[in-house]
C-alpha cells in the first residue's frame, strides 16, 4: 500500500521534471541573448557582438529542421531549432538597424550585389532574410532529393551539430582580434556555458544521435576559452592590434 502510494507521488513529479526539462530545451538557448539584445538597444551600439553568431545558429538550425525529416528526433530539439531561427532574426534586425544609424556615409550594400567582400554585412534587414530563404531552399531542395540516402542523412546531421558546436568561434576571433571582450556580454557566454552544459547532458541521457553528444562537448569546451579570454584581457589589457584590411572584416560583424 506504502509503495503504491509513493509510486502515485513519484510519476507526476517525473513526468513534470520531464515537461521542465524539455522546455529549458526548447526556450533555454534563447535566453543568453537576451541581455546582449538589451545592451545594444540601451547603448545603440552593436560593435562588440558579431552577427556571425547568428549566421552560424541559423545554418545550424536550418540543417537540423532538415535533419528531422530524415531522421525524427525529439520534438523539443525541433522546436528549440524554430525559435532559436527566430531569435536570430530578430538579433540581426537589431544589430543591422543600430549599425546602419551609425555609419550615415557609409555606401548602401544589398544581397542582390552578390560581393563576397560586403557578404553578412548588408544594409538592411530584408537582404538577411533573402539570404536565409535562398540558403533553406537550397538545401531543402538537396535534402528532397537525398532524403532516402542513410549517408546523406546522418552527414546532415553532423553538419548541423557540428556547425552550432562552432558558435562561439566568431566570438572567440572578434575578442583575440580586438585583445578585449569590451561590449560582449559576460553574461551571454556565462548562459552559453551554463546551457550548452545542461543541453549535452540533455543529449547524452536521452540517447540522442551521436553527433549531438559529440558537438555539444565541443561547444562547451568554445565556451570556456572566450571566459579564459574574459579573465586574461580583464586582467591582463593588451594593446589592441591596428588592422588594415578590408573594411568589412574592420566592421561590426
Amino acid at each position: 500500500m506504502e509503495a503504491g502510494g509513493l509510486e502515485w507521488l513519484l510519476v507526476p513529479m517525473q513526468q513534470l521534471v520531464s515537461w521542465g526539462a524539455a522546455g529549458a530545451m526548447v526556450f533555454g538557448g534563447v535566453v543568453p541573448y537576451i541581455p546582449q539584445y538589451r545592451d545594444i538597444r540601451r547603448t545603440q551600439n552593436a560593435e562588440g557582438f558579431s552577427t556571425y553568431v547568428c549566421l552560424v545558429l541559423l545554418v545550424a538550425n536550418i540543417l537540423r529542421i532538415l535533419f528531422w525529416f530524415g531522421r525524427h528526433f525529439e520534438s523539443p530539439l525541433l522546436w528549440q531549432s524554430i525559435i532559436m531561427i527566430i531569435t536570430m532574426l530578430l538579433m540581426l534586425k537589431l544589430c543591422t538597424e543600430v549599425r546602419v544609424s551609425n555609419e550615415l556615409n557609409i555606401k548602401r550594400r544589398s544581397f542582390a550585389d552578390f560581393d563576397l567582400n560586403y557578404f553578412w554585412h548588408w544594409s538592411k534587414f530584408t537582404d538577411y532574410v533573402q539570404c536565409v530563404l535562398t540558403f533553406t531552399g537550397v538545401t531543402g531542395y538537396i535534402t528532397y532529393l537525398w532524403l532516402d540516402s542513410s549517408l546523406f542523412v546522418e552527414t546532415l546531421g553532423f553538419l548541423a551539430v557540428f556547425t552550432e558546436a562552432m558558435l562561439g568561434v566568431p566570438q572567440l576571433y572578434r575578442n583575440y582580434q580586438n585583445r578585449s571582450t569590451e561590449g560582449m556580454s559576460v553574461k551571454m557566454v556565462l548562459m552559453w556555458t551554463s546551457g550548452d552544459t545542461f543541453k549535452t547532458v540533455y543529449f547524452i541521457l536521452n540517447q540522442a544521435p551521436f553527433q549531438f553528444s559529440i558537438c555539444g562537448l565541443l561547444q562547451v569546451f568554445v565556451d570556456i576559452a572566450i571566459l579564459f579570454q574574459v579573465y586574461l584581457y580583464s586582467s591582463y589589457p593588451q594593446k589592441p592590434v591596428s588592422h588594415t584590411a578590408h573594411p568589412a572584416s574592420t566592421k561590426a560583424l
